[in-house]
């Protein structure tokens, strides 16, 4: 049995009518003049929006769950310009989770995951002229396993990239920058470069869960993704034939490194000229990323977002330049080549 999902977040308008099954996310009692009222916070995968259950009808619920499926019964109203839906009833939805898909009800990426991963291939297949590379890439990101976690994993708990396909659109990012600056600076081992931030993050994984809860699992609390990274991809290197020791040696280290320093969880400091690079361009993507939806989920009317506690500042909606009408220069031109300076260009949703 399939689950039904008619209606999102962003379709909804006040005044219409609601009869729809949401993630409930959180549900606090708060007090208003005329007594208890619920506050709920639902999610799809398109948006979230506030629910209020009001008394009397408030009293009939007891306690909630947050982490569940429910459906939700009332009607949009407008407040402070934005939209929340006054509850009249809620039920909880009990299904088997395999018959759920969760991409209709969790945060995803605005591209389809499995575009993302045949990006990253067409990468490794574009830029890793040495076979034992491309062989190693390759086989890693086409194991069913392998594939069936990256397709749904996030990027991170909390901060960037934290929903489905996150993960793999935090990598596809990283391995642009990449290769990006290995045309400024040409004495960069590109491959190696690249089969690092190919499997940089390889055991986030593992280490987050991809469903309602997105919540560390046990191996993730215990080892943590660098180290679970290098457990799932160990057998493949080992298969990999004609793949030099210092390669192998080098590989590794891009991955344990890559958090650049031993307070960020980084075992080792980067100490080759890749490392380096796979460092700085794993922190930008993330940082980009954190500020792109500070700046996105910021009312319209307003020019600074909230406090980011994990960069310690707000961010400026700045003015923007209005788009030039005058020819691309040289650079410009040059930097359009396929899998170089692309990064650049916002990932687009699908058609």
């Amino acid at each position: 049995m399939d689950l039904p999902k008619k209606t999102f977040v962003n379709d909804l308008a006040a005044g219409q009518k609601v009869d729809e099954i949401f993630v409930l996310t959180e549900a606090r009692q708060q007090q208003a003049r005329n007594g208890p009222y619920w506050l709920l916070r639902l999610q799809d995968s398109q948006g979230v929006i506030e629910g209020k259950i009001w008394s009397p009808a408030s009293q009939n619920y007891s306690e909630f769950m947050p982490g569940g499926l429910v459906r939700v019964q009332g009607q949009v109203v407008s407040f402070r310009k934005q939209n929340q839906i006054s509850v009249e009833q809620v039920d909880v939805v009990d299904l088997e989770e395999g018959v759920i898909d969760w991409s209709l009800f969790l945060p995803r990426s605005n591209r389809n995951p499995e575009l993302i991963l045949r990006d990253i291939e067409e990468l490794c297949k574009e830029h890793l002229g040495h076979e034992p590379w491309r062989k190693l890439c390759l086989q890693v990101l086409q194991d069913e396993a392998v594939r069936a976690r990256l397709l749904m994993a996030p990027g991170a708990k909390i901060l960037h990239h934290a929903y489905i396909g996150g993960l793999l659109e935090h990598t596809l990012a990283v391995c642009r920058l990449c290769m990006a600056i290995c045309e400024l600076y040409p004495r960069l081992d590109r491959e190696v470069l690249l089969a690092g931030a190919v499997f940089h993050d390889l055991g986030k994984a593992w280490e987050l869960t991809s469903g309602i809860q997105k919540d560390y699992t046990d191996e993730g609390r215990l080892l943590g993704h660098i180290q679970l990274g290098l457990e799932i991809i160990s057998p493949f290197l080992e298969k990999t034939k004609g793949l030099a020791p210092e390669l192998k040696l080098h590989f590794k280290h891009l991955l344990i490194s890559h958090h650049g320093e031993h307070e960020f969880g980084s075992p080792k400091r980067p100490k080759t000229a890749e490392a380096l690079v796979l460092h700085y361009a794993d922190n930008l993507d993330a940082k980009m990323n954190t500020v792109a939806q500070l700046l996105e989920n910021m009312p319209e009317q307003e020019s600074w977002t909230v406090y980011q506690r994990s960069m310690e500042r707000q961010f400026f909606r700045a003015f923007q330049t209005p788009l030039s009408k005058s020819k691309p220069t040289a650079i410009q031109k040059k930097n359009q080549r396929p899998g170089v300076v692309n990064f650049l260009e916002e990932l687009r949703p699908d058609e």
